[in-house]
């Protein structure tokens, strides 16, 4: 039996690029987004993190952080659909490989945050066709104070896939 292997074309969003796209210092600002209630209820149900600095305000009143914070990681997850309304990926990004991440202060229900993204290097991997390219991203909130900071590893397609 002979089977053929038919390679699909990517779909490509119309903000795309690709690895051969970025430079080192390009720069971009997310959207806004301002944290809810809601998003520290849902997390805690989804993760089964109830600690009472996200969910109980008594208490979260008697911290260093005076009132409920979202959790950290949840933070890092509404970033990744922030970086995702630049487009600069869809279709074109093919793993994220990792990050450094720190958080530098709490985000509060209420707060709105956005992102700051930056290219700080491009490199071609050992495999024709793709590049990997390091983001520095900053979460700021609505005065401009960095909460998390870090680098996206990401490996993308190159336009000539060889």
């Amino acid at each position: 039996m002979d089977v053929k292997v038919e390679q699909k074309a990517l779909t490509v969003g119309k903000s795309a690029m690709f690895f051969d796209d970025f430079k080192v210092g390009q720069e971009w600002l997310t959207p806004r987004r301002t944290i809810t209630e809601t998003d520290i209820v849902m997390f805690a149900a989804l993760t089964g993190d109830h600690n009472p600095v996200h969910t109980d305000e008594i208490f979260a009143q008697s911290t260093p952080f005076g009132a409920r914070i979202l959790h950290g990681p949840a933070v890092f997850a509404i970033v990744t659909g922030l970086e995702f309304r630049l487009g600069i990926k869809e279709g074109t990004a093919i793993a994220f490989l990792g990050m450094t991440w720190d958080l530098k202060a709490p985000v509060k229900m209420g707060d709105t945050i956005h992102v700051y993204q930056r290219v700080d290097e491009v490199r071609l991997t050992s495999k024709p066709g793709r590049g990997i390219v390091n983001f520095w991203l900053e979460v700021r909130n609505q005065d401009g104070l960095v909460c998390q900071q870090g680098v996206w590893k990401v490996m993308f397609h190159a336009r000539d896939a060889g």
